[in-house]
C-alpha cells in the first residue's frame, strides 16, 4: 500500500489524443516524493481504451445542431460527447483500496477542471480519511475557485516537485502548524480565510530527479509497434500572451542541461523501447544555441528516433535555415507551429508578437527540407467573430 496516490482524472470531451495524455507531471512529482522517502503509486484514469457516449453538459447543449450526424459542415467534426477513461466510481474504489494518507489529483486544464473536482469528491466519498490536494495549471491560476470544493483539502500552486514532498512531510508527521511553510500551498485557515502562497518552483531544473516513468502504463501510450515518450526539456516562457496560463503563473523560463535531457531520452529508448519522443515544452526552440546543441546530440546518440513538439513551436525561433536543417537531421518530420492568429490586430489583442512573416518563411523552409507543417490558431477568442476565424484557416490553406 502506498503512502501517496497520484491520480490523472478521466476526461469528458468530443475526442482524446491519447499520446498527449501521458501523466508526465505526476511521474515527476512521484520521483520527488520517492527521493523524500515516500512510497508512491500513479492511478492513471485515462490508461484504458474504454470510452462511453454521454449527454452534452447543459452549457454545451447549443452544439447539438452543429455536431449532428451526418455532419453538415465541410469538415469532419466529432459528433459524440464521451467519457474517456475509467469511471469515477472505479477511481474512488481504487483510491480506497490504496489506503494512501495523501491523494494528489492533477488538474492541468480549466476545460477539464470539473472532472478533477468530481474525482476529488468521489475519492473523499470512498476514502474519507485521506487528505486530498489538487495541483496543475488550473489550481495555480484559480486556487480560490478550486478550494471552494469541500472535498479538496489543499491546493498546491506551481511545480509539484518543489511542493509535494514538503506537504507530505507535514501531514505525515502531523506538523499542521507548519502548513504555511509548504511552498505554493493554499489552505483554509481556522477563521475561514485562505492562506495563498506564491507558486512554487526550483531555479535549477537539474536539481529535480528524472521522472518516475516506471509508474506509467507504457503499453497504453505506444505509437504503433514502438514505444513513445513525452519529455519536457524546459519550463516556463518569457512571453505573456493573454490566453496562456504559463505566462500568468509567474514561473520564469528555465532550461535543463542538454546532458540531463539526453539521460532521460536514453532511459526512454533503452528501457521502454521508445521510437518517438514528443517534447511538450512551452517554448522548446526559444534559445538557439541550447536547442542546436540538443538536436546535434540527439542525432549523434539516437539515430532513427522520431521527434515532435506537439505543444507548438514559436515561428520566429524557427526562421533560421540552420535550425530547420538540424531539426530534420535529428528526426523531426513535422513542425507544429504556434501561430495564434494570422491577423496582426488579433495578435496585438493576444499580446503576442506578429509572427505572420516568420510563419510564411518557416513554411517555405519546411517545404525545402521535406517537413510537414501543422499550424495552431485560436478560434472564437475575445474580439474575434466567425469571419475572422474562417479567414485564419483560408490564409493558412
Amino acid at each position: 500500500m502506498p503512502d501517496i496516490l497520484l491520480i490523472q482524472p478521466p476526461i469528458r470531451d468530443f475526442y482524446l489524443t491519447a499520446k498527449r495524455t501521458v501523466p508526465y507531471g505526476l511521474a515527476c512529482v512521484a520521483a520527488a516524493l520517492a527521493d523524500a522517502g515516500f512510497s508512491v503509486e500513479i492511478l492513471d484514469g485515462l490508461a484504458t481504451a474504454k470510452s462511453r457516449i454521454i449527454d452534452l453538459p447543459p452549457e454545451m447543449a447549443y452544439l447539438r445542431e452543429y455536431y449532428a450526424k451526418p455532419d453538415i459542415s465541410p469538415f469532419a467534426l466529432f459528433y459524440h460527447f464521451r467519457h474517456f477513461g475509467y469511471s469515477f466510481e472505479h477511481i474512488g474504489k481504487k483510491a480506497k483500496d490504496s489506503g494512501a494518507f495523501l491523494v494528489g489529483i492533477s488538474s492541468l486544464f480549466t476545460a477539464y477542471s470539473d472532472e478533477a473536482l468530481e474525482t476529488a469528491r468521489i475519492v473523499k466519498k470512498f476514502h474519507p480519511t485521506c487528505q486530498i490536494v489538487l495541483g496543475g495549471h488550473h489550481p495555480t491560476a484559480m486556487p480560490e475557485k478550486v478550494i471552494e470544493c469541500q472535498a479538496v483539502d489543499f491546493v498546491l500552486r506551481g511545480e509539484g516537485e518543489a511542493a509535494m514532498p514538503a506537504l507530505a512531510k507535514v501531514l505525515n508527521e502531523s506538523l499542521l502548524s507548519d502548513l504555511a511553510s509548504v511552498p505554493g500551498i493554499v489552505f483554509r485557515k481556522p477563521d475561514g480565510t485562505l492562506h495563498i502562497s506564491e507558486p512554487a518552483m526550483m531555479k535549477n531544473l537539474d536539481d529535480y530527479p528524472l521522472p518516475a516513468m516506471h509508474l506509467v502504463k507504457h503499453a497504453f501510450y505506444k505509437r504503433g509497434k514502438k514505444g513513445s515518450a513525452v519529455i519536457v526539456a524546459s519550463r516556463g516562457c518569457p512571453m505573456k500572451c493573454s490566453y496562456c496560463c504559463v505566462g500568468a503563473s509567474a514561473l520564469t523560463y528555465r532550461r535543463r542541461s542538454v546532458e540531463s535531457v539526453l539521460r532521460e531520452i536514453e532511459i526512454a529508448v533503452t528501457q521502454y523501447d521508445a521510437g518517438f519522443i514528443d517534447f511538450e515544452d512551452e517554448n522548446l526552440s526559444l534559445e538557439r544555441k541550447w536547442f542546436l546543441e540538443l538536436l546535434h546530440e540527439i542525432k549523434r546518440r539516437f539515430a532513427g528516433l522520431e521527434l515532435r513538439a506537439m505543444n507548438g513551436l514559436f515561428p520566429p525561433s524557427l526562421d533560421d535555415e540552420e535550425i530547420i536543417r538540424a531539426m530534420k537531421s535529428a528526426g523531426f518530420k513535422t513542425l507544429n507551429l504556434s501561430v495564434g492568429s494570422t491577423s496582426p490586430e488579433q495578435l496585438k489583442r493576444f499580446r503576442r508578437p506578429d509572427v505572420g512573416k516568420a510563419v510564411e518563411r518557416v513554411i517555405l523552409l519546411a517545404e525545402k527540407y521535406g517537413l510537414e507543417v501543422v499550424c495552431y490558431v485560436i478560434a472564437g477568442a475575445p474580439g474575434q467573430n466567425a469571419e475572422d476565424s474562417v479567414a485564419d484557416i483560408v490564409r493558412l490553406a
